[in-house]
């Protein structure tokens, strides 16, 4: 298994594992993938990130801007995504280790995760890459026309911004 950066032509098969991990029900608010345009200008350039099993994306994990105000700068929003083949192998764990590594080397200084509290695989994961739960948001969106809530995360650097 190799984690590099990934890129546009990638983007199909990192479009198919996030489809994967919408038809879970507790992944996302989304219900479909982007094209790769809006995807791209949705997402920081740097730390884009992808498992490879030869030439098969096995896994995902990426940054999202939290605002445009420049006091938030060095705040991202963390997306981490594995191929259901791939899933219970401790992929996620390796890939959101190493996007935080990486975020810090950009000068980023705090990373937060929005989580459905169903997904405890992911919340567990996130608790041991030193995210800690700060809250919650009830009721914070509807998916399916049911309200869903929302565990937050943050994990902030020890490193960047001290």
């Amino acid at each position: 298994m190799e984690i590099r950066k990934f890129t546009a032509e990638d983007y199909q098969q990192i479009a198919a594992i996030y489809l994967e991990g919408i038809a879970t029900g507790n992944a996302t608010f989304q219900t479909d993938a982007p094209d790769w345009d809006a995807w791209d200008k949705s997402h920081l350039p740097d730390c884009r990130i992808a498992a490879f099993d030869r030439n098969i994306v096995a896994g995902w994990a990426a940054l999202t801007p939290v605002s445009s105000r420049c006091v938030y700068a060095g705040v991202a929003e963390v997306s981490v995504y594995v191929a259901e083949a791939f899933r219970g192998k401790g992929l996620g764990k390796l890939l959101l280790s190493k996007l935080a590594e990486e975020s810090e080397a950009i000068g980023l200084w705090t990373l937060q995760s929005g989580i459905f509290p169903e997904n405890t695989g992911s919340i567990k994961i996130h608790e041991q890459c030193g995210f800690r739960i700060i809250g919650y948001r009830e009721k914070i969106g509807k998916k399916d026309g049911l309200w869903r809530d929302n565990i937050i995360m943050e994990r902030r650097s020890k490193t960047v911004g001290v």
